[in-house]
């Protein structure tokens, strides 16, 4: 019995000293948020492989839609197709280099866009000419060198004036018209699209929980809203693109 009553001390004494010893100091990583989830094995398997984000997919009737095949040629020279955004998170819009109105606005904010997302490689633009009777490779390449297009995944693409807007106006559904009474000669959205590495359109989602379809891209984070006072989406569509490279 004496035998038995001195393992059981010893095994308390052990069980009191790990106390001592190592719970203050697990105490104290808690409160200094030293302990995060990254270091469960369960949790780090989904960060490091991803999960699908809470975006919506922008369907029609019931089918999540896609971007349409496309083929252009960008500021570089280089014929670019939709299969060479295969794998990246991208924006599209719709422009004219000699926009007199909302171009440059949506320009600086895909710039800043581009920015922020700097060190990922499978973070793209692609920039549709509306005008490309005007807009040829030289005169892209001299629009990209004005405003700091530098992201290799930044395509400004020209092309057959037809396709580009059956591309606009049946493919992204992001009008777009030759209009001789607008500035410019031209209209156009002023809406960015965004999409997944999949190549489907995707969105947040608004109050109501309906897919917003696409985001505002005229006012900067800086001017908050737009001149029909709309607030502006540049932060939102941040947001939702880091969501997206976290697929």
């Amino acid at each position: 019995m004496k035998k038995n009553n001195y393992s059981y001390i010893g095994i308390a004494f052990i069980i009191l000293l790990f106390g001592i010893l190592f719970i203050p100091k697990i105490i104290d990583r808690i409160t200094n948020n030293d302990i995060v989830r990254d270091e469960s094995r369960s949790d780090f398997a989904t960060e490091k492989n991803g999960k699908e984000s809470d975006l919506a997919f922008i369907e029609v009737n019931a089918v999540p839609k896609k971007v349409p095949s496309f083929s252009f040629t960008d500021q570089n020279g280089k014929m670019i197709t939709n299969k060479d955004y295969e794998g990246k998170v991208y924006v599209v819009e719709f422009f004219f280099t000699t926009c007199p109105t909302i171009c440059p606005r949506m320009t600086k904010n895909l710039v800043q866009i581009q920015n922020t997302f700097s060190e990922f490689e499978n973070f793209g633009v692609a920039s549709f000419t509306i005008n490309p009777a005007h807009d040829s490779v030289e005169v892209l390449k001299d629009y990209a060198d004005q405003y700091g297009i530098v992201n290799p995944n930044w395509h400004l693409m020209t092309g057959n004036r037809d396709t580009i807007y059956e591309l606009s106006n049946q493919g992204f559904n992001l009008y777009s018209a030759e209009d001789e009474t607008a500035a410019g000669g031209f209209e156009h959205s002023g809406n960015f699209a965004l999409i997944d590495k999949n190549g489907f359109i995707r969105s947040r989602k608004d109050e109501f929980g309906n897919p917003i379809i696409y985001y505002r891209g005229i006012a900067s984070e800086t001017e908050k809203v737009d001149d029909d006072g709309a607030p502006q989406e540049i932060t939102a569509l941040k947001e939702d693109i880091k969501k997206l490279l976290n697929e």
